[in-house]
């Protein structure tokens, strides 16, 4: 598909993200998508499939573990005290990869766009199991492999899910 840059590839059916120079695969990395499968709607809870783009950047510099909120660090460092006081808290930690749809009428624009329902590549707690769909929607990652893929991924990198 591209055969000169950086690009991601979110497989659904092996819940892997990986990372790719061309054709050449550089990384791959287990995730954890959404708990109610593929689709674009909003509000589904699905991750949405198609073509992306890494939209923006969000934490570069944060200590990991940072907890956000409404994409921007709340101060708190995630730990089991803060897990257990939240307990049904949907956990954004470390970085954020915001993504947005480049198919209109698939996943941008309307009741199917990306970016307008706040899907990301994020990390999330150890306790979190990866390899198995439990997000609301958006990949998440254990932190240490997101900020390894963060350093690697540029704004406008290209995002394959399928």
């Amino acid at each position: 598909m591209i055969l000169h840059e950086k690009w991601l590839q979110i497989a659904l059916d092996t819940q892997t993200l990986t990372l790719f120079h061309g054709e050449r695969e550089l990384t791959r990395y287990a995730v954890s998508t959404a708990r109610n499968g593929a689709g674009e709607q909003r509000g589904s809870g699905c991750t949405p499939r198609g073509i992306h783009r890494v939209r923006l950047r969000i934490g570069a510099n944060c200590p990991m573990g940072t907890v956000f909120r409404g994409r921007r660090p709340t101060g708190e460092i995630f730990s089991a005290e803060l897990a257990a006081a939240s307990a049904q808290r949907d956990w954004i930690l470390t970085r954020i990869l915001w993504l947005t749809g480049c198919e209109l009428g698939k996943n941008r624009g309307g009741m199917v766009d990306t970016l307008r329902r706040y899907i990301y590549i994020h990390g999330c707690p150890e306790s979190e199991p990866m390899g198995e769909p439990h997000s609301h929607g958006c990949i998440r990652m254990r932190n240490q492999n997101l900020v390894d893929l963060f350093n690697q991924t540029a704004l406008g990198t290209v995002v394959v899910i399928r």
